[in-house]
């Protein structure tokens, strides 16, 4: 029978890196290719995530990209909504939403993005390697092809995985370019000219190299070594948050399975399968919240495989917590907690949402013109002239028509008609006529309605010269 003496790992795996060895030289990682229930459900997530990632760019949304960050000419479409630098107080507030969002997400979920959402592992995991996987074999073959002399075997498997990678990798790198310049203009790059779009060629270049050299090999090592999320998790989880844990309490001490024999060790068979398996070169068993498990499911496969074939329950290494570890407890998904921290998660997502659908159409700027005093009419009037400069947010032309908002008075624009281009700037000049009865005293205060027909799309302040009573 097995014990249930419970020994925990000791710490001593965090006084190093696991692909790193003691010379400073980085541990090449060949994980075995997965199988299993989680692999298979992964993939599903993976395949479909990817999909809508490059279909991303041809999704518009009222004429406007799904998501477009062009940062070079400060244009922002996010969810077919147009952010202009005026709109930077927006952005900030939805950064700070998503900061709250990603730690509420990681107390309670742990590093469950890492493993089943993040670009850099289903890229690398269920692309890459799996190319890999299909041209050179399993971690085995992979390997002996490493240390076997170049030959005709060795230049045809590298040469075909390489110009795969880059394929790839330029595929990526368009698509990456794509959610910055928006499809429009990168099909110009694309299609027109190679002399004239020479910035943008070079930076497709660029980016294929550098996906290519992620990929092909730092892999691993920007969950570890550049990826901010990886570093944080240490002081984001705590004993209640989940992560793939291994149950030292029930698999320890180890011991190698023997025929005929009592076995009165764990249900650790020590057959190292999480070890080969892991994509990040670490060994679960030496604790929970380890630095570079990306809580990916694979070691919970390989494990759940072995207990099968032995005759044992499966789940030695599962979802759980550190505490429902420590103490032997059934660990529920569905607690207090994760529906509480949920609850918060969802009022954030509805808040940031709600913000983002009321906000104005376009922005106005509106300004007495300096150097201008107030001019006095027949009929007892006060005329002030004024500067107008407004931004659309939208996608849509839009004819625009000044009103005065609660007063009286009328409002005359110099020149052409205020005519607002789609994600455009109009600016004009006009004349706002009030009677003087209307008037608080030297300066007051006005509110001047821009309307599209009959619809109000954006107010704003300014003050009127007028004078003294």
């Amino acid at each position: 029978m097995a014990t249930t003496t419970k020994i925990k790992p000791t710490d001593e795996f965090r006084d190093h890196i696991a692909t790193v060895d003691e010379s400073g030289k980085r541990v090449w990682v060949y994980p075995k290719k997965p199988k299993g229930k989680f692999y298979n459900k992964r993939k599903l997530v993976s395949y479909g995530l990817l999909a809508f990632l490059f279909a991303g760019p041809f999704i518009k949304i009222n004429g406007l990209p799904l998501l477009m960050l062009n940062i070079i000419e400060r244009k922002f479409v996010i969810f077919g909504v147009l952010f202009w630098p005026q709109d930077f107080f927006i952005l900030v507030l939805a950064f700070l939403a998503m900061t709250v969002f990603v730690i509420l997400f990681t107390v309670v979920y742990g590093r469950l993005f890492c493993g089943w959402i993040c670009p850099q592992t289903i890229f690398l995991e269920m692309v890459f390697r799996r190319i890999e996987y299909a041209i050179e074999g399993d971690y085995t073959k992979q390997k002996a092809l490493d240390k076997m002399p170049w030959n005709t075997e060795k230049i045809l498997k590298k040469g075909a995985k390489t110009a795969i990678f880059l394929a790839i990798s330029f595929v990526i790198a368009n698509t990456f370019l794509a959610y910055i310049i928006g499809i429009d203009a990168l099909k110009a790059i694309v299609t027109d000219n190679p002399e004239n779009h020479l910035a943008g060629l070079g930076t497709i270049a660029a980016f294929t190299g550098a996906f290519y050299w992620v990929f092909a090999y730092f892999r691993e090592q920007v969950c570890t070594i550049v990826c901010p999320y990886g570093r944080m998790q240490g002081v984001m989880l705590d004993k209640k948050s989940v992560v793939v844990a291994y149950d030292y309490g029930r698999g320890e001490p180890r011991g190698k399975l023997r025929k005929n024999q009592e076995r009165t060790e764990g249900d650790c068979i020590d057959c190292n399968q999480c070890v080969h398996v892991c994509p990040t070169g670490i060994d679960i068993r030496n604790g929970a919240q380890q630095l570079e498990c990306i809580n990916c499911t694979a070691c919970m496969d390989a494990c759940n495989d072995i207990m099968r074939m032995i005759g044992k329950p499966e789940d030695l290494i599962r979802y759980a917590t550190e505490e429902s570890i420590a103490e032997g407890k059934e660990w529920k998904f569905f607690t207090s907690r994760v529906m509480g921290y949920s609850a918060v998660l969802v009022v954030l997502l509805v808040a940031l949402s709600t913000l983002l659908l009321l906000r104005d159409q376009a922005e106005a700027t509106i300004l007495r013109t300096p150097g201008q005093l107030y001019q006095k009419t027949e009929q007892g009037t006060i005329k002030n002239l004024y500067n107008i400069s407004v931004i659309n947010k939208t996608n849509h032309k839009m004819p625009l028509t000044l009103k005065l908002m609660g007063k009286d008075g009328t409002i005359e624009v110099i020149g052409d008609k205020l005519v607002l281009p789609a994600q455009g700037i109009a600016e004009g000049v006009f004349f706002a006529e009030i009677p003087k009865s209307q008037l608080e005293g030297m300066n007051s205060k006005v509110e001047i309605g821009l309307y599209v027909g009959d619809k109000l799309i954006t107010t704003q302040d300014t003050k009127f010269l007028a004078p003294p009573k």
